[in-house]
């Protein structure tokens, strides 16, 4: 069995395509005529027959709109305004607004490389061997790391 080539199935059925896109997927019909045109044209080589051509490609067109209303489903909605924190400072880290937040923000100010050995040996509780892996050192120099980090923050904290 051989098949038209795919341009011919492409002239002969476009509109039928289009119009199914439009009608399932109002506000995405063209976007869905276009995935379905790209499956079909990926799958065209292994169709097994040619009897029903027109069905197959509204079939994958049906396929496709319910895709796009399941990903709209899932697409973040504009949430408008947000509310105002009240002029409280906010410090980036893992125990913002706890009692701790001095704490925090120092460690916030820390080097990248020791705020997270800190993070990783304080936070996870993970062992310098472990903190030595993740970061892509010696176990020593996860140590040192953390020993450096404790100094600065025993200097800038009263």
């Amino acid at each position: 069995m051989s098949l038209p080539p795919f341009q011919h199935l492409v002239d002969a059925h476009w509109r039928d395509v289009a119009r199914l896109a439009h009608a399932l997927a109002p506000g995405d019909g063209d976007d869905v005529a276009q995935q379905a045109w790209t499956q079909a044209l990926a799958a065209y080589p292994s169709v097994c027959s040619a009897r029903n051509l027109r069905g197959w490609l509204l079939t994958i067109t049906h396929r496709c709109a319910m895709d796009a209303h399941r990903s709209r489903a899932r697409r973040p909605v504009p949430a408008g305004e947000l509310p105002d924190d009240g002029g409280m400072p906010r410090v980036p880290g893992p125990e913002a607004g706890l009692p701790d937040e001095p704490l925090w923000a120092a460690v916030a100010g820390l080097p990248e490389r020791q705020r997270t050995a800190v993070v990783l040996k304080y936070v996870a509780d993970l062992d310098h061997p472990t903190i030595a892996a993740a970061l892509g050192c010696s176990p020593a120099m996860s140590r040192r790391l953390v020993s450096d980090a404790l100094a600065t923050l025993r200097k800038d904290l009263p």
